[in-house]
């Protein structure tokens, strides 16, 4: 071989490693999951979120979305931050707090007074403080916040107060925050998974359930409940998080799109859900449901008179400081 023709050898090796090396770098697939249905906005925009990184890391990054606990309940995917099952999910701060108990007293009921004193919250130094306190104890990095909408109740039986709850059963996500108001109600509680709760309402295995309106719309549940109570007991939000063992293996540039992408899908999804939700008792009118209203004080007073801060693992200067957050639009 002449030594023209071995260079030549030597120049198509290296182009063809750096071609490789590119292709690999371009298959990076990373696993992102959720526990919501395809048609929620809570998918479509983290689809969207996926591609958009795709496309600002010149295909660098490869993310497959899960919906519909096609990985696991959403306890399951909270556990696959750390098991590396999923590098990005979806999921409440209730579920965060099982990690770090302080995140989750934005659970506490009737904490915020609406979605902008949420949005207000996950732009203030208590939701920076709370996301730290977490990210010390795991690892893992909130990069943006998506509201959930306010989570009502439905039941085959109406009750207008929290004494009428008694001996209820109803269905809660399994994790503690939820369980404060029925618990003070006097409610029986069950924490069916979250993809089971039609089947239990169905069947009979519980009698209502609790969520927001647009769950309620998602999951199909006014097909086999009754009555919507506007119980308002919570404004939910969810967090989007990336495991230590992503969020460690980015560059800054690329913490910085994936940052930057992640809070345009919340913003995304959170108009949507606040659009369709103030629809959506109309349409449940049509649908032949009874929309009840109640004294959200009587549910109120009855919580803080029963559930400590402290029996959840919270701090109540924490939610002293949520209290005191002026809404900004």
């Amino acid at each position: 071989m002449t030594a023209l023709s071995r260079g030549l050898l030597a120049a198509f090796a290296l182009g063809a490693a750096v071609t490789l090396g590119g292709v690999a770098e371009a298959q990076t697939k990373l696993k992102w999951a959720h526990v919501y249905e395809p048609a929620e906005p809570f998918h479509t925009a983290s689809v969207w979120a996926a591609g958009e990184i795709a496309k600002r890391t010149n295909g660098r990054y490869q993310i497959d979305v899960y919906p519909s606990s096609q990985l696991g309940k959403e306890s399951d995917i909270n556990q696959g931050l750390a098991l590396g099952t999923v590098d990005m999910i979806i999921s409440g701060s209730s579920f965060a707090a099982k990690a770090y108990p302080p995140i989750g007293v934005t659970y506490y009921p009737y904490t915020f007074r609406d979605a902008d004193h949420l949005l207000a919250y996950a732009k203030s130094d208590v939701f920076k403080d709370l996301a730290k306190g977490y990210e010390d104890k795991t690892g893992n990095h909130i990069v943006a916040v998506t509201y959930y909408g306010v989570r009502q109740a439905t039941s085959n039986k109406p009750f207008k107060t929290c004494a009428e709850m008694k001996g209820l059963k109803i269905r809660v996500p399994d994790a503690p925050a939820y369980l404060a108001m029925p618990k003070a109600c006097g409610a029986n509680i069950a924490p069916i998974a979250f993809a089971e709760v039609y089947l239990a309402l169905q069947n009979g295995t519980v009698d209502a359930q609790e969520n927001p309106l647009t769950t309620i719309e998602a999951k199909k549940f006014y097909e086999v409940q009754k009555n919507i109570i506007l119980t308002g007991h919570i404004v939910d939000h969810l967090n989007t998080i990336l495991s230590k063992g992503l969020w460690d293996k980015l560059t800054p540039e690329d913490r910085k799109i994936f940052s930057e992408v992640a809070l345009e899908a919340a913003a995304r999804a959170t108009a949507e859900v606040a659009q369709r939700e103030k629809e959506l008792l109309d349409v449940f009118k049509q649908k032949g449901l009874t929309i009840v209203e109640v004294d959200t004080a009587d549910f109120k007073n009855t919580v803080i008179k029963n559930i400590t801060f402290e029996s959840l693992g919270y701090r109540k200067a924490d939610w002293d400081r949520i209290q005191a957050l002026k809404a900004t639009n």
